[in-house]
């Protein structure tokens, strides 16, 4: 059995003659890990052959001293001195020393090794089941990136805009619905923008457009932001999550144009996904006494929206508000459907508390947890059980106890009643 390193080292000198020697092996046939080795992606998907594997190159991306002490004994690899460059001198048997010491694991999740194994017939290893689990290229920030420093170049304002969107590739989401505790009505939400996106073109052709404008209602800490990172996971999207608090200005006018580029940006960067925060701060009632740069803007949001369709745009748009009661009527018009966030009722409680503490040594029984926190929303549930963690670790231990519980209730209660007070001053 090799050392961890080793086998990594030799799953890089692997990767590198597997993909000289077969032209057919793409970016998408690379994991991260290797991408990143060997600098691949950032220019574009194209694979630039020969790879070379250096002791530079495995310092980089493996933290290695001297790589090639670690496999100076191996008869199957070989050392320029004068480049520094680590090569497989015969590969059948480099490959057949990597399963025997441990590499089986690694040849299973990484595609271009799993082609190889496949080929000459190793059991248990399959090309198919190796792509299909790899982390896509296109869900990565070096795909991404390339289109955000492009935009830069577009005109000074699309450049300042970029600094009022936070944009996130798949791969830097953590957010997913495998933890994520979903209501029946975000369920089927899911299933019908998982059909438009894979029928786009039955629907362009059909013109029917009128798809993947979402509205998020309900009341702080509920999961809408949550929903949404998770939903560009699960849609292998990028994402920009603006505030509209952010994007208005104090300069007469600027409001607008700001909406206009950021509605631009998403258009450029598509597909992606544009998550608009707070959206009941701009796009309130007509009605009220708001100044007429504010009116502007409505009405600059408006038709920005109109302009924007998943069917058309390849942009999904989801807007989120803790306030719809206070929504102009024809913003309402604009989304496709409104999906509610409501606080979780005790099934759901115990669900999140199931979720969160999957990972967990905790002793207390999670459905007498559930009745005793109504009222508690999934962000005060992750905020109570921190607490309790962070009790426990204070103490020395990794087990949460009852009396760990309770100090995380205690600061779920503190904290929302010193926010229904408001501050009170001296």
């Amino acid at each position: 059995m090799a050392d961890h390193t080793t086998l990594r080292l030799m799953e890089l000198l692997l990767t590198a003659e597997i993909v000289n020697r077969e032209e057919t092996l793409g970016i998408a046939d690379l994991t991260p890990a290797c991408r990143k080795a060997f600098s691949i992606g950032k220019n574009g998907p194209d694979l630039k052959r020969p790879f070379i594997v250096s002791n530079s190159v495995a310092k980089r991306a493996l933290g290695i001293d001297e790589a090639h002490n670690l496999v100076k004994s191996n008869p199957f690899i070989g050392f320029d001195d004068f480049g520094q460059r680590l090569s497989i001198t015969a590969l059948d048997p480099a490959a057949r020393w990597f399963l025997e010491r441990g590499g089986r694991v690694q040849a299973s999740a990484n595609p271009v090794l799993a082609f190889y194994y496949e080929k000459i017939g190793a059991d248990g290893i399959a090309y198919k089941a190796a792509v299909e689990a790899n982390p896509r290229y296109e869900d990565s920030r070096a795909f991404l990136e390339p289109k955000i420093e492009a935009l830069k170049i577009v005109s000074e304002d699309i450049r300042d805009a970029l600094g009022l969107v936070t944009i996130l590739a798949p791969e830097e989401i953590e957010e997913s619905f495998e933890s994520f505790v979903a209501t029946p009505d975000q369920l089927e939400m899911i299933g019908k923008i998982k059909v438009a996106v894979a029928n786009r073109e039955f629907l362009k052709n059909h013109q029917i457009y009128q798809v993947g404008r979402l509205l998020f209602v309900g009341p702080p800490g509920t999961g809408k932001t949550s929903f949404a990172l998770s939903l560009a996971r699960e849609l292998h999207m990028p994402i920009l999550e603006a505030r509209l608090s952010m994007i208005t200005s104090q300069y007469l006018g600027e409001t607008s144009k700001n909406i206009d580029r950021i509605f631009e940006i998403a258009k450029r960067l598509a597909p992606c996904i544009l998550f608009i925060d707070e959206f009941d701060y701009v796009a309130r009632t007509r009605d009220s006494d708001d100044h007429g740069a504010m009116k502007r803007a409505v009405n600059t949001l408006l038709k920005s929206i109109d302009q924007i369709s998943l069917i058309k745009s390849d942009v999904l748009f989801i807007g989120a508000t803790n306030h719809p009661g206070i929504l102009d009527e024809a913003a309402w018009r604009r989304f496709d459907e409104a999906v509610p966030f409501t606080v979780p009722d005790i099934a759901m409680r115990q669900a999140i508390l199931e979720s969160i503490t999957r990972t967990l040594r905790i002793i207390p029984d999670l459905s007498i947890l559930a009745a005793r926190t109504e009222g508690f929303t999934g962000a005060d549930l992750r905020l109570m059980v921190k607490e309790a963690i962070m009790a426990a670790l204070i103490e020395g231990r990794d087990e949460i106890t009852e009396v760990d519980v309770e100090q995380g209730m205690l600061l779920v209660d503190r904290r929302n009643a010193l926010r229904k007070t408001g501050w009170i001053g001296a």
